[in-house]
């Protein structure tokens, strides 16, 4: 950084007492830019023009019929009911956990990115910090480990997740 350059907080959170007590000690720093969520923050970074056209940022969507229960082997993935079960047993997954899951094991078995991920999962952004994805995915993966012959998540580095294909039906 040159001598007249000076640096941009950006502060992301939505307890209103943190964003204050961050922008009351970082005073006089330089600029700081707070907002609750990553949708506000995209709405700074990225104004929609004049005109209402399609924000420059747009989450994707799950591929059409992802709404419908997916399965892979004996594991299946009811999003409309908010449910996942192993050979019947319903699995504690947290909302996060689930969306993930339905996502990597929906068809088509494909290396999801991260930004595929952060934008159907979160629907937000990709800002290169891929933290609260590999957080997910470390509590996903200790879930499905429990499950004997169950799905197991692979890096594919630098990239994003995938699957292995399902156990084929006996």
């Amino acid at each position: 950084m040159s001598g007249d350059e000076v640096p941009i907080v950006v502060c992301v959170s939505a307890d209103v007492s943190m964003r204050e007590r961050v922008v009351r000690q970082l005073d006089g720093v330089g600029p700081v830019l707070s907002c609750a969520d990553l949708a506000e923050l995209r709405a700074m970074l990225f104004p929609s023009p004049p005109g209402g056209s399609a924000p420059a940022v747009a989450p994707v969507s799950p591929p059409a019929g992802q709404e419908e229960p997916v399965s892979w082997g004996e594991l299946v993935v009811d999003r409309a009911g908010h449910v996942v079960t192993w050979c019947g047993n319903p699995l504690p997954l947290s909302r996060t956990e689930r969306e993930l899951l339905a996502l990597l094991i929906g068809p088509p078995l494909v290396v999801w990115s991260y930004e595929q991920l952060f934008a159907a999962v979160w629907s937000g952004a990709y800002l290169g910090d891929t933290a609260i994805l590999h957080s997910a995915v470390k509590r996903l993966r200790r879930k499905l480990r429990a499950l004997p012959g169950g799905p197991r998540v692979h890096t594919v580095r630098g990239v994003g997740y995938r699957l292995d294909p399902p156990p084929r039906p006996a």
